[in-house]
């Protein structure tokens, strides 16, 4: 990974992502930094569930990712970490960083399955999905986003590619935090390591 990506993953911040102009499974990702602030503070296993399941609904679809995918990865991330550092004595952490594992292995099978395709180059860098180019328009209107959906062409190639190419530059790094003693890190850690040797 260049130090450039890698950088960028280890400091953007929330507030920098134009949240309510990427695209999801139902809608925009409007919301998410409410959600994963939710992740963030792990103060209780209903509200975890809930802003767990409305993010893991809206950055995977029948193994599609998305435009808002890769910035809520670098975010989920982060908050893997900390859940780890919590979970001996924070049982929701201890739930929460379970949870991750599982949908980063989701996310890890899409990316398998997208590199086994045809694909295109991503684009030169991370932040360069975040182009005024690719956005879409400040206010939302559903009617309007379907029919930008029906035209067809909807991402570019190189756009569309980069959201499992740079999915998978945060799940690298996600690979010194897990224990291959267990058996869900380890078959993450497994999928991970394959998906860089393609």
């Amino acid at each position: 990974m260049d130090t450039v990506t890698k950088q960028y993953i280890e400091t953007v911040q929330v507030s920098d992502i134009p949240w309510h102009r990427l695209t999801t499974t139902y809608g925009r990702a409007t919301d998410f930094p409410a959600e994963l602030d939710v992740l963030w503070n792990m103060e209780s296993m209903e509200a975890v569930d809930a802003a767990g399941e409305a993010l893991e609904l809206n950055i995977e679809h029948q193994s599609t990712l998305w435009h808002a995918t890769p910035f809520a990865m670098i975010f989920l991330l982060r908050i893997f970490k900390k859940a780890q550092e919590e979970s001996a004595h924070n049982e929701v952490a201890q739930y929460l960083a379970e949870q991750l594992v599982k949908l980063f292995t989701v996310i890890a099978e899409c990316i398998r399955d997208g590199l086994m395709q045809e694909h295109a180059d991503p684009l030169p860098n991370f932040e360069d999905m975040l182009n005024e180019e690719y956005l879409w328009s400040e206010e939302y209107d559903e009617d309007e986003d379907v029919l930008r959906y029906e035209e067809g062409d909807v991402f570019p190639d190189d756009l569309f590619f980069s959201f499992y190419y740079y999915s998978l530059q945060v799940l690298l790094l996600a690979i010194p935090l897990l224990d291959t003693s267990d058996e869900g890190e380890a078959t993450l850690l497994g999928i991970i390591s394959a998906n860089r040797s393609v």
